[in-house]
């Protein structure tokens, strides 16, 4: 099996299910998608403001 990556409208549609908040096996079963690589998408596309420096 064939390892594919999260395009962009996957990626908008898990931040637009995470705003609205769809628990994330129900934004894997949307998707198609198993819920660690919804979880791990989420992990790595994080935004903290502690880590942020202006």
């Amino acid at each position: 099996m064939a390892h594919t990556g999260l395009d962009l409208r996957e990626r908008r549609l898990i931040e637009d299910m995470l705003n609205a908040k769809t628990p994330v096996s129900r934004i894997a079963t949307e998707l198609g998608r198993h819920r660690s690589s919804v979880y791990r998408e989420i992990k790595h596309n994080a935004f903290s403001t502690k880590s942020c420096h202006i």
